[in-house]
């Protein structure tokens, strides 16, 4: 198989939280944000390791994250990605009239990438206004 269909979500994390504090450019944050949790017998079914890179593809856009294991109760066939550049680069643009785009319930695919390399947040940015 090549890839596994996920639910996105998003949201603040404590890790996060914590590595802001040092600045969004500084390694620790990206360490802490681009990365995408996954239940630990979709990790098995994809066959991807924990710290090795993945491909999310949704219909608005795709990045490179590094998987981790999600540390959360069971939740085969959804996804959680920290709010953040990398998370942007996946969910619809349009607030809808909001201020907030939707950063929940993003059908995606995800597929193994290992020798892909995830971007710095200076690429995403890059990335972002091309």
């Amino acid at each position: 198989m090549s890839g596994i269909e996920v639910t996105v979500i998003s949201g603040r994390s404590l890790s996060q939280a914590r590595s802001r504090e040092r600045g969004k450019f500084s390694d620790e944050y990206t360490r802490s944000v681009a990365i995408c949790e996954l239940d630990p017998e979709d990790m098995r079914e994809l066959g991807a390791t924990e710290g090795e890179s993945v491909r999310v593809t949704t219909r608005f856009g795709h990045v490179i994250l590094r998987a981790a294991l999600s540390k959360q109760a069971p939740h085969r066939r959804v996804a959680f990605i920290p709010y953040g550049a990398w998370a942007s680069m996946l969910f619809d643009p349009s607030t809808h009239t909001s201020g907030m785009p939707t950063l929940k319930g993003v059908k995606a695919t995800i597929e193994r990438a290992p020798e892909a390399k995830v971007a710095t947040l200076e690429e995403i940015t890059h990335m972002k206004a091309e």
